[in-house]
């Protein structure tokens, strides 16, 4: 089987009702970043930084996959589908996709802030103070928040260097290190990116791009990958 990698972003989960940075009235509106998603928010208000996230939480308990998951889902019929995503909702899981690293965290896992190796599966959507690992320390989100390494970084660029068809759905390519994967993609394979809108990159003879959103992208690409199988 071929080797399918996606790197997919917040414009995947968006079709499904999740709020991204860009939305108005979205969770995003009322907080800043830095107040939110740093490891200085975390020393600085510990309790805003929970409430955030389990607000996030609580919203992506609510949502469904959309076309798009199950259309990434189906292509491990004729691929050897590998997703690497942006984003930290676990709808591509749900939807059916085996393979998914998460180069910025997962929203319904907790670490440890005593040993970054401890990380727990969560229950509910509520994470609170008080709620320790079993070292004694406060469990975080396991969210990489800015300012923070992505570990799974190396592993992204491995994979992504041994693809032989890449694509790129739901992300402007304007957030790094995570935008700087399709450049890890030999020259001889072919690159699809799905956006609505013109990537912050520079162009290439091995892309094509499909100016729709993920849902209605996925449908068209289907049917181009069919034919490379």
């Amino acid at each position: 089987m071929k080797k399918l990698v996606v790197l997919s972003g917040a414009g995947v989960s968006a079709e499904s009702g999740i709020s991204t940075f860009r939305d108005n009235g979205g969770l995003w509106d009322n907080h800043r970043i830095e107040d939110v998603a740093t490891p200085e928010a975390w020393k600085k208000n510990q309790e805003l930084v929970l409430d955030f996230y389990n607000q996030r939480r609580k919203q992506a308990s609510s949502v469904k996959p959309n076309a798009a998951h199950y259309a990434l889902a189906e292509l491990e019929k004729s691929y050897d589908v590998t997703i690497i995503t942006q984003n930290v909702d676990n709808l591509h899981e749900i939807a059916g996709s085996s393979k998914v690293i998460h180069l910025h965290g997962e929203l319904f896992k907790s670490r440890s802030t005593k040993n970054p190796r401890l990380v727990y599966e969560m229950t509910s959507w509520e994470l609170k103070t008080g709620d320790l690992c079993e070292l004694g320390s406060q469990l975080r989100p396991h969210i990489v928040w800015f300012g923070e390494e992505v570990p799974m970084m190396e592993t992204a660029v491995d994979i992504t260097e041994k693809a032989d068809i890449f694509v790129v759905i739901g992300t402007s390519l304007a957030v790094y290190p995570a935008a700087g994967l399709v450049h890890y993609v030999a020259a001889s394979k072919p690159v699809y990116i799905i956006d609505p809108a013109q990537p912050e990159i520079s162009l290439k003879s091995n892309m094509t791009f499909i100016r729709e959103k993920a849902t209605l992208g996925m449908e068209i690409l289907a049917q181009k990958l069919e034919a490379l199988a």
